[in-house]
């Protein structure tokens, strides 16, 4: 069983000039942030009876460089992946407050890289300084757009895989995506190529607040798998990585949104608000059942909130008093997930083609030293192959010669040979055995328990059968057993 471990949570401020002061205040430990709004409903504030709010985190990032964001969010997480912890990292928050850019970065310039394409390059450094392991890395590119399942990455197989041939599907092993196309790469190039492929398939629309705004939900994975370079050990170590950029929550009232742009709002609206839900019912100790299917979004991040998984949420907020409300909503969010606990644990297996080889390796191993130790006390004529149908007739042939007295000892070289000895005297024994219940069971007739009169008689025969040779009266005993006489329990024991 592994530990429990609660999510943790950050919040990430988009830089703005227009950063509202009196409004957002920042702990001195960069651990919690205050909202506070004036009491002043043509402000847009629905509840005016509450006018101050505080959140504790795990870190705020407030002008925080793309660099030191992945060193607080993202390096621990995607270390304890390499050594084969399940691990996920989503970014949550309004349209247009940096999701994707947190998550993906921007290509104009390489410090402005982001999660994904900053843990691809640790998880290949580490492949290099690996000198005792065969690590393979795998991509798979899932987006989940009004609900369909969408692989990103099927154009580079010409598969064209669509919702209809893909499923999510619960396993003991955890969710997968039966249908999605998984890669394989050999280096770093390799995954940002496929990075580059997945988010040129991308939904993206225009409205007021973000001019390329993600109308899908996406989830980039890396498929790491770990095998040890020493023969003996057939230990397959797995993990995974998921790095989840949620389409942002969006108010119809601000974004102008209308036509297709507008069902796909309402598609996401309704995907986060169950993704709200799932998480309050798992912060609910008394809570039975987990509605994680109420939703495709739910279900594939099923393992993430409720398994063994480490699970890392970055909040990206807003710092314009304008979005006041989509900021308290989404730190609500930040503080539920850190009610959320998981178990995570190292993902072993034991491949069986490595056992079957490492076992004959050692076979042969331990049959050269055999023979080696043969040699050395002068034993070199003995083998230990399977008996061959004329040396287990020499065997039998010994045993019956022994047992006549004819001669002393039985000859004995291997431990094969021993067995063989064994069964041999086990076959004779029940032999005589059966010979000895055969010839009484023609001489004597078994009482009926009924019989009280016979029995009494036969009670009368029992008291001067202890004389008798132990092994007769046995056999006597047995018969009278199978006649169900009745024989007192001092007479047992002295059997």
């Amino acid at each position: 069983m592994g530990t429990l471990h609660k999510v943790r949570a950050f919040v990430r401020v988009k830089p703005t000039a227009q950063f509202a002061q009196d409004v957002i205040k920042f702990g001195p430990d960069n651990k919690s942030i205050d909202i506070y709004i004036k009491k002043d409903a043509k402000k847009g504030v629905v509840n005016n009876k509450q006018t101050d709010w505080s959140f504790k985190l795990d870190g705020v990032l407030h002008n925080t460089s793309q660099e030191l964001m992945y060193e607080t969010v993202a390096k621990k997480l995607v270390s304890e992946a390499l050594i084969g912890y399940n691990g996920t990292i989503m970014c949550y928050g309004q349209t247009g407050a940096g999701k994707t850019y947190t998550m993906t970065g921007a290509t104009a310039e390489y410090r402005h890289r982001g999660i994904i394409p900053r843990a691809v390059q640790q998880v290949f450094k580490a492949i290099a300084r690996a000198v005792d392991s065969f690590i393979t890395v795998r991509i798979s590119y899932l987006e989940i757009y009004n609900e369909t399942l969408c692989d990103l990455l099927s154009t580079m197989t010409g598969s064209g895989a669509s919702d209809v041939q893909m499923a999510i599907v619960d396993c003991p092993q955890g969710v997968y995506v039966k249908g999605l196309s998984i890669h394989p790469v050999s280096d770093e190039e390799d995954a940002l190529n496929l990075l580059f492929e997945g988010e040129t398939n991308r939904v993206i629309a225009e409205h007021t607040l973000n001019k390329n705004s993600s109308r899908s939900h996406c989830i980039f994975t890396i498929y790491i798998e770990s095998r040890f370079r020493v023969l003996s050990d057939v230990r397959c170590i797995n993990s995974k990585i998921n790095l989840i950029d949620l389409a942002g929550s969006e108010r119809l009232s601000k974004t102008g949104s209308e036509g297709r742009v507008l069902k796909e709002a309402a598609y996401i609206n309704k995907s986060l608000s169950f993704l709200e839900q799932i998480i309050i019912a798992l912060a609910d100790p008394k809570r039975e059942h987990i509605p994680f299917r109420q939703s495709k979004l739910t279900h594939v991040l099923k393992d993430s909130l409720g398994g063994k998984c480490n699970t890392v949420l970055v909040a990206n907020i807003c710092g314009e008093a304008l979005h006041v409300e989509e900021t308290l909503s989404s730190l609500r969010f930040a503080t539920r997930m850190k009610w959320i606990t998981t178990e995570p644990v190292i993902n072993v297996t034991y491949d069986s083609e490595g056992t079957v080889k490492a076992l004959e390796k050692e076979i042969s191993l331990l049959k050269q030293e055999l023979a080696m130790h043969d040699s050395l006390v002068n034993r070199s004529l003995v083998t230990y192959d399977p008996l061959t149908d004329v040396q287990l007739a020499e065997i039998k042939s010994q045993i019956h010669k022994y047992l006549q007295g004819t001669i002393d000892e039985i000859e004995i070289m291997n431990f094969r040979q021993v067995q063989e000895v064994f069964r041999q005297f086990k076959l004779i024994v029940r032999q005589q055995e059966d010979e000895v219940e055969t010839r009484l069971r023609s001489k004597y007739v078994l009482i009926d328990k009924n019989d009280f009169a016979t029995i009494a008689a036969a009670q009368k025969v029992m008291a001067g059968a202890w004389a008798l040779p132990k092994t007769l009266f046995r056999m006597i005993f047995f018969l009278i057993q199978e006649g169900d006489l009745p024989v007192s329990q001092a007479q047992i024991t002295c059997i």
